[in-house]
């Protein structure tokens, strides 16, 4: 249950993180955002606010979504069915019923033969279906329309959905998205450099930490030690006294060490360790930190530029070498979960902080139906002049999102024969 919470928690944030960005530029751009949504599946509760979003929590509690007017939507109504308008004194639509666990008094009970709530905004239909008395009705620009499983939305009339708002604003609003993931992962390095109690200070050969059982502890070095040397080699930081410790593993190399006033030599003999088919040395310490504020803060910075980067590495290693066992999906995040859950407050803030940025690099890939290749469309228009076709669009992205269905499915399998056979 723990692994559970946890797993639910740090793909629901990520994602809904994600899905505000979208959220807010939509809306600074003057696009209707027709419904903003905290999980998936049945609707469990909603709120209608006075700018016509929608907010409901749905039953599955993993990520969210959000709802553009006229962003990849499919038509609520369909010629033949039957609703029921709520009309006003004016004999205008106020609300459009297609469900029927929702009653609505008084309400004109319709078969729909055609609907515009785009452009002409009004609706036709024979009335209580009655092929011979057909009626059409005005259509308010903020007029409602009730989903089958009760939740309100706003219509989305042509001039609040996405295209029409300006270029840069829907580029903006595309890229939202994995800024956010950015700005979550800077955010969550920040706080976990806090909660450590500062950065490694790589400047420096002065000791923080000692493991108890390694080979540092075992040989009488203490926190607060200065390594000088090795072998009667100068170790003027801690990436150079790295580099001489792993090189030497199971070997017995002569340190000398700054404690206080005193100068010392000490023997110490690197415990061999296995890291990606090779081994190298471990003395079992950690770098001392700086724990200035101004240091914790560029220190999470850092630590965040540092994992973007070395993501893109692994991310050019994939391109020119593909393996699916160097990706991994839902069942690898569990997996990861249940690590992070036993681990601590710590590492489930650092598991957070590897997906979120993994997300937001992803999603930038120019590959239909990921908001990268959303913005390599806003690019061809802007090149072009104008947009590409609505069909051309449309094709585009759903090849895109089968092919990313496809992956996501030989990821899943691969990671259930990974993790559990």
């Amino acid at each position: 249950m723990k692994t559970l919470i946890t797993f639910l928690i740090v793909f629901s944030v990520v994602v809904v993180i994600h899905e505000f960005g979208h959220f807010y530029f939509a809306k600074r751009a003057g696009i209707l955002v027709r419904e903003f949504s905290i999980g998936m599946g049945p609707k469990l509760f909603s709120h209608q606010a006075k700018d016509g979003t929608t907010y409901t929590i749905r039953a599955i509690p993993m990520g969210g979504y959000v709802r553009m007017a006229g962003y990849e939507e499919e038509d609520e109504l369909k010629a033949g069915m039957p609703v029921s308008l709520e009309v006003d004194e004016n004999n205008e639509v106020t609300k459009i019923n297609t469900s029927q666990k929702v009653q609505l008094e008084n309400a004109v009970p319709i078969e729909v033969t055609s609907y515009d709530l785009t452009d002409e905004l009004k609706i036709t239909g024979f009335i209580n279906g009655n092929e011979q008395n057909v009626g059409t009705y005005p259509v308010s620009h903020e007029a409602m329309i009730i989903e089958e499983d009760g939740t309100q939305l706003r219509i989305a009339p042509r001039d609040v959905q996405f295209q029409s708002a300006k270029l840069w604003q829907r580029m903006l609003t595309n890229f939202a998205g994995p800024m956010n993931n950015f700005l979550l992962t800077i955010v969550l390095f920040i706080v976990i450099v806090f909660l450590q109690g500062g950065v490694p200070n790589e400047d420096s050969t002065v000791l923080g930490e000692v493991a108890p059982d390694g080979a540092a502890a075992s040989a009488g070095l203490q926190s607060g030690d200065e390594i000088v040397s090795i072998d009667q080699e100068d170790t003027n930081s801690w990436p150079e006294l790295q580099q001489v410790v792993q090189q030497h593993p199971d070997e017995e190399l002569t340190l000398e060490v700054q404690r206080g006033d005193q100068t010392l030599e000490v023997e110490a003999t690197p415990e061999g360790v296995e890291n990606q088919d090779q081994e190298v040395g471990q003395l079992g310490v950690q770098a001392s930190l700086k724990t200035g504020f101004w240091d914790k803060l560029i220190g999470g910075v850092e630590q965040s530029w540092d994992t973007l980067v070395q993501i893109l590495v692994a991310l050019k290693t994939l391109v020119t070498n593909f393996s699916l066992d160097q990706l991994g999906g839902p069942v690898a995040i569990f997996e990861l979960s249940n690590q992070a859950a036993q681990q601590g407050v710590i590492t489930s803030l650092l598991l957070t902080a590897m997906i979120s940025v993994n997300l937001g690099i992803v999603n930038l890939l120019p590959i239909p139906g990921l908001d990268g290749g959303k913005l390599l469309l806003n690019i061809v228009e802007a090149v072009r002049g104008k947009p590409i076709s609505e069909e051309k669009e449309g094709l585009i992205t759903l090849v895109g999102f089968g092919l990313l269905m496809l992956l996501m499915v030989l990821v899943t399998w691969n990671d259930i024969q990974r993790f559990f056979f």
